[in-house]
C-alpha cells in the first residue's frame, strides 16, 4: 500500500474520531439560559406592592414549564442605591425572593450570597417598591448559583443525578470551564443552563448557546 493511501486512511480515521466526539459532546450538551435580575413573590407582598387580589400578567414564557416573565415591575431599594423596572416572574411562591448579581449588590448597597434558589437562611432583606405599595423583606436577596435544569429520562441517559455538582464546558473565543454547576432534575424541568448577566457576558454567550456537561 502507497504511503498516500496510508496517510488518506489515517486522514479519514481522524475525521471519523472527531465527529464522534462532537456528537458525543451534544448528547451531553444543554442550551444556555441567561438570567437577568428578576423577583419572585409570595402572595401577601404581591397584594402590598400590586393590590389585595392582584395577578401577575404573563407577557413572555420561559424555558422551564410553567415559569413566565410578567409585565408587573418593582424597584428594589438598598442602603447605597435602587434598581428599577426589576420584572417580576411567575407564578407566585410561597416567599419572596429577589435575584441580583454580584455587580447588583455593590449598586444596591447589598452583599448577596451565591445559593441556590429558595435557600434564603441568612441572606439579606430589602425593600421592594411597588404602584401600590412597599414591603420591606427580612430576607430574600440571593446571587444565583449556576444550575442545570434536566428531567429524569435527560438525567438518566447522561448518567447524572439530583444536586449533583458537575464541570461544565462553554465554547467560543472566551468560552471556559465552569466549576460547582449544581444539577436539578424533575419531572417539572426541561433541559436548561441558567447562568446570570455577568457570567454570560464573561464567557461571550447569549440565550441558546450550549455548555457540555463534563464527565469526569
Amino acid at each position: 500500500m502507497e504511503k498516500s493511501q496510508y496517510a488518506q486512511e489515517d486522514f479519514l480515521r481522524l475525521i471519523v474520531r472527531l465527529v464522534v466526539e462532537e456528537l458525543c459532546k451534544w448528547e451531553r450538551s444543554v442550551p444556555i439560559g441567561v438570567s437577568n435580575r428578576h423577583v419572585h413573590l409570595n402572595r401577601a407582598d404581591m397584594d402590598t406592592l400590586f393590590g389585595e387580589g392582584s395577578e401577575l400578567t404573563r407577557v413572555k414564557d420561559l424555558g422551564q414549564p410553567g415559569q413566565y416573565a410578567a409585565a408587573e415591575v418593582v424597584t428594589s431599594q438598598g442602603s447605597k442605591g435602587e434598581l428599577k423596572r426589576m420584572r417580576v416572574l411567575g407564578p407566585l411562591r410561597g416567599e419572596s425572593q429577589v435575584e441580583v448579581s454580584i455587580g447588583d449588590g455593590f449598586v444596591l448597597g447589598v452583599h448577596p450570597p451565591v445559593r441556590e434558589s429558595g435557600q434564603l437562611e441568612g441572606t439579606p432583606g430589602i425593600k421592594m417598591v411597588g404602584p401600590n405599595g412597599e414591603v420591606e423583606v427580612k430576607r430574600g436577596v440571593i446571587a444565583a448559583l449556576r444550575h442545570i435544569h434536566l428531567d429524569p429520562a435527560t438525567a438518566e441517559r447522561m448518567g447524572v443525578h439530583d444536586k449533583q455538582v458537575v464541570r461544565v464546558e462553554i465554547g467560543g473565543l472566551r468560552g471556559a470551564i465552569l466549576n460547582n454547576v449544581l444539577l436539578r432534575v424533575s419531572d417539572q424541568y426541561a433541559p436548561e443552563m441558567h447562568i446570570d448577566v455577568e457570567e454570560a457576558n464573561a464567557l461571550g454567550v447569549k440565550n441558546g448557546d450550549r455548555a457540555v456537561i463534563l464527565l469526569d
